[in-house]
């Protein structure tokens, strides 16, 4: 494949990855004629191919030992045995054990899909493999290397991109009903537009079809993160409205091509977080001239914009799966019952969940708070935009891992807009995870991800918040909950690995408080564990453990951790719909 496209760039950037000018032998340069002023405006038109743009603009990238598709072997039956009790009873006065008995009020109703999760970049692997195109993401852990821990790359990953089958099978064999995976854009349209990779769509081809033959129904998120390369230096990404004709042409291949083998669809994953890596780093992407403080907005802009058009067009076709966007965020606490704690929890509001889900499950606009700043950035809805936008989402798709006590900046609201210099604008509110009397919200996750604290008491009233706020007739799905089990990179021993007890009374209570949820009446109709194995968790690297999977990133062996067997008797216990193994 080639593309003729422009560079206007500083002169390292046609600079090869060997050091040496780009000649005719590896690329071919056209030279504009005419005088400049300034010698930085002068343009070059380079022909080249895939190749030669990844050298271009990411380097050399390490390649696995597995580089043909796996098939699925059977799970042996020693590694189906579920890990004794995490806790027994203290001191015991007979000969038995009391029995817990099942709560009768608790229900996972019929049709309740639940799963695990992953994302492309972060456990494919293969990264040049059958013509896939470089992503941001490929020049972040390559060339900006202070992004990533250890200079960690999705080069390799899992491998999952020729593991696929036997990670298929290893979920089937638990009964886990519902597999959620992105696509890779870069990989269906190298350069994010233009050429159709037609070896990738019959990979993902495959991929689904092997779901389908394990009785694993496929969940699909077209844009995790991934954005093609090409698109960001060709005119700014997400910070420009041209990406909503490419996204939408994109996901007119995507759901033509696999159309109703898929039962649920999210365009978007967690736009409020991809929004917030602008502006990018400097000198290894093409220039843009928004203000680097608006860049996110913009980007929210153009992504509302992208889901509406790409949800419509799902619905054109008639798909007859789910589309929805993933949003994301905690439950927000007021730390104290002060009238500037309460309007800093509302403004953290507007300027996180609201910011997409307002526009999308009310009105087809921006929350007040939200829509006060980005007005003076010129960055409103027409009347045609906010029809576009409103209902394009048949239910309401939130990755919740924890929750936060949410306050004022010191000095108060008022005094935080009147500085557009205060570090917290134009938000104007704080977070911290240590409440008033001095202790934390819940224990602590690994410490790659302060963020995390096991905040499960408050789901119940998170998922009650998000019902009344902004219903949803499709009811709500946990599209995202995990947990980073502390310091489970400094273990050697596979066995300490595998015995994960903070993930496993993660997922006990997570799963109790979606049980309170349902039967306190909120419409709670699906979860996915993040995630299916541990993988390259974006910039912190592999050090954080998310997986309910361990990997051995050398072997590429998977062996399931005692939590994945915590998450999945949940439903044993409480679905209607009963767990079945499948094993082909």
């Amino acid at each position: 494949m080639f593309l003729l496209f422009a560079l206007a760039a500083p002169a390292a950037a046609l600079i090869n990855s060997t050091g040496s000018v780009l000649t005719p032998e590896n690329g071919t340069i056209s030279i504009n004629g005419g005088e400049a002023a300034n010698p930085s405006a002068f343009t070059a038109n380079i022909t080249i191919n895939l190749q030669q743009y990844w050298d271009l603009f990411v380097g050399p990238v390490a390649t696995a030992t597995i580089n043909t598709t796996v098939a699925a072997t059977p799970v042996p039956t020693s590694e189906l045995v579920p890990p004794p009790p995490l806790y027994y009873s203290s001191f015991p006065t007979g000969a038995q054990n009391p029995t817990v008995l099942k709560n009768e009020s608790w229900k996972f109703p019929s049709g309740f899909f639940w799963g695990v999760a992953s994302a492309a970049y972060q456990i494919e692997g293969a990264a040049q493999a059958e013509g896939r195109g470089p992503s941001v993401w490929d020049v972040f852990t390559h060339r900006s290397t202070s992004i990533t821990v250890n200079n960690d790359t999705g080069d390799v990953g899992c491998n999952e991109y020729y593991m696929y089958k036997q990670d298929i099978a290893r979920i089937a064999a638990l009964g886990v009903p519902y597999y959620s995976f992105s696509i890779s854009w870069s990989r269906v349209f190298p350069y994010g537009k233009g050429p159709v990779n037609e070896l990738a769509l019959q990979h993902y081809d495959d991929l689904i079809e092997t779901c389908l033959q394990y009785g694993v129904k496929p969940v699909v998120t077209l844009f995790h993160w991934d954005l093609p390369l090409f698109l960001q230096n060709e005119y700014g990404g997400w910070l420009s409205e041209e990406i909503v004709g490419d996204f939408v042409a994109y996901a007119k291949v995507v759901f033509g091509r696999y159309g109703n083998k898929v039962s649920h669809w999210f365009t978007m994953n967690e736009p409020i977080v991809f929004c917030d890596e602008y502006p990018y780093p400097k000198n290894y992407f093409s220039a843009v001239t928004i203000a680097e403080a608006d860049q996110k907005y913009f980007c929210g802009h153009h992504v509302l914009l992208a889901h509406a058009e790409a949800y419509r067009l799902g619905k054109s076709l008639g798909l007859n799966g789910t589309i929805a966007f993933k949003n994301n965020g905690g439950y927000k606490i007021p730390l104290t019952n002060s009238t500037d704690d309460a309007l800093a929890v509302q403004r953290a509001w507007d300027f996180n969940e609201g910011w997409f889900a307002n526009p999308v499950y009310l009105n087809g606009d921006y929350p007040k708070y939200l829509k006060d700043y980005v007005s003076t950035l010129g960055l409103e809805f027409t009347a045609d935009q906010k029809a576009l936008i409103n209902g394009t989402a048949d239910l309401f798709a939130h990755d919740a891992y924890t929750s936060s006590f949410y306050m004022a900046p010191d000095g108060g609201v008022a005094a935080c807009l009147a500085n557009s210099s205060n570090s917290l604008y134009p938000g104007c509110f704080n977070t911290t995870n240590v409440n008033p009397d001095g202790w934390n919200i819940g224990p602590a996750a690994d410490i790659y991800t302060p963020w995390l604290n096991q905040a499960t008491d408050w789901v119940p009233l998170f998922l009650r918040y998000i019902q009344d706020t902004w219903p949803s007739a499709g009811g709500i799905a946990v599209s995202e909950f995990g947990w980073a089990e502390p310091f489970e990179h400094l273990k050697t021993t596979k066995v300490d690995i595998l015995y994960d007890p903070g993930r496993m009374m993660y997922y006990k209570n997570y799963m109790e408080a979606i049980l309170i949820a349902i039967s306190e009446g909120v419409n709670v109709v699906g979860c996915l564990a993040w995630a299916i194995m541990d993988n390259l968790e974006w910039a912190d690297g592999y050090l954080p453990k998310f997986g309910v999977q361990y990997v051995n990133l050398t072997t590429f062996e998977r062996s399931y951790k005692a939590s994945f067997f915590t998450y999945i008797d949940a439903f044993k216990v409480y679905a209607e719909d009963p767990v079945v193994p499948v094993y082909v």
